[in-house]
């Protein structure tokens, strides 16, 4: 029996965009954290779940019935990211000295938030979560990638494996070193001393 979030061959024929639209919604939460874990930042997680769709909808017809759509959505953003990334790599940051930044524009006419009213311990549960953002994205792409598939979105290491499309003992090795990474880069914020693992 098929899982559900596996399309079948009689709904996707005569109603492809309705079920494409479907399992969007029911995945589309989904795609946006994975997207953010990997880029670290809001507006481009946005763009590159946006990009990821819009391929994925131009490839729907070529989608394999029978197997998981979440999964092949992942593939696609993932492949996407790392294009993005190897061309952020390539070209150069380039800006004019002549003109103010836009971001400066923008600051004039920000407010100051007043965070009195601020829960300590909602403020510790942001703290700690951007620290961890942070140190996830100090990881390499494919160890940050495989790290968020498996401890955030909760896959298996064979669904990883057909995602990344790389073997099992890669994905393994990834997850392995990522982890020890992660564990490294947040030894500061945890007491100063590794804590033992049972």
């Amino acid at each position: 029996m098929l899982q559900t979030n596996t399309l079948s061959l009689a709904r996707l024929a005569p109603n492809a965009l309705e079920e494409f639209e479907k399992q969007v919604k029911t995945h589309e939460k989904a795609f946006y954290h994975f997207a953010y874990r990997l880029t670290g930042n809001h507006d481009d997680a946005l763009d590159l779940t946006q990009e990821g769709l819009l391929k994925a909808y131009r490839a729907f017809h070529r989608f394999k019935v029978g197997t998981s759509f979440d999964r092949w959505v992942y593939q696609i953003i993932y492949r996407l990211f790392i294009d993005q990334y190897r061309k952020k790599k390539r070209r150069p940051f380039v800006a004019s000295l002549d003109e103010s930044p836009p971001y400066l524009e923008q600051e004039k006419t920000k407010e100051i938030p007043d965070y009195s009213r601020i829960p300590e311990d909602y403020a510790l549960r942001h703290e700690l979560g951007d620290t961890i953002q942070k140190a996830l994205l100090r990881l390499p792409e494919e160890f940050r990638a495989a790290v968020v598939l498996c401890d955030v979105q909760g896959f298996s290491y064979e669904e990883i494996s057909n995602i990344l499309q790389c073997s099992l003992g890669t994905v393994r090795s990834r997850i392995h070193r990522g982890r020890r990474q992660l564990r490294e880069y947040l030894t500061p914020y945890l007491g100063g001393e590794r804590r033992k693992q049972k």
